[in-house]
């Protein structure tokens, strides 16, 4: 039953020594390319693992899949690990006076992911969720 069916696969990337890396674009036009040859449209989401990504770099991959795909037939987004947790975890270290800066950290990671699920995310709206994370603690 494809339609219980959420797809949790690697987007398609260089290797981390490979001496050409490729920007956004193009690791999103080369990772539509292959799902739309592979997935079925009856499977209603694909979300992706971010492992081994920075996270505005995965979440600058995961956004221009959703800008060339206006209207793909499957949700793409994250399975939500690295691309999500990874500042909030340094951030908060295990310290309990650092719990409101990692929760900072988190909201505005889940800011810029949630615009990058939509096509939206921008270097500016980068900035502007971490103003409004700054906002957040006062």
């Amino acid at each position: 039953m494809l339609e219980g069916l959420l797809l949790k696969p690697n987007m398609v990337l260089p290797g981390k020594d490979c001496a050409h890396q490729v920007d956004a674009q193009e690791v999103a036009t080369a990772t539509l390319h292959c799902l739309r040859r592979t997935v079925p449209a009856a499977v209603p989401g694909i979300v992706f693992l971010s492992g081994g990504q920075e996270e505005r770099q995965a979440t600058a991959r995961l956004n221009g899949m959703n800008v060339l795909e206006s209207s793909p037939p499957w949700a793409l987004s994250f399975s939500y690990a690295r691309a999500l947790q990874a500042t909030a975890m340094r951030t908060w270290g295990g310290r309990p006076q650092n719990v409101p800066a990692a929760q900072n950290a988190l909201a505005h990671r889940a800011r810029c992911n949630s615009a990058a699920r939509e096509g939206r995310y921008t270097s500016e709206l980068e900035q502007g969720a971490r103003e409004l994370v700054g906002a957040d603690r006062a």
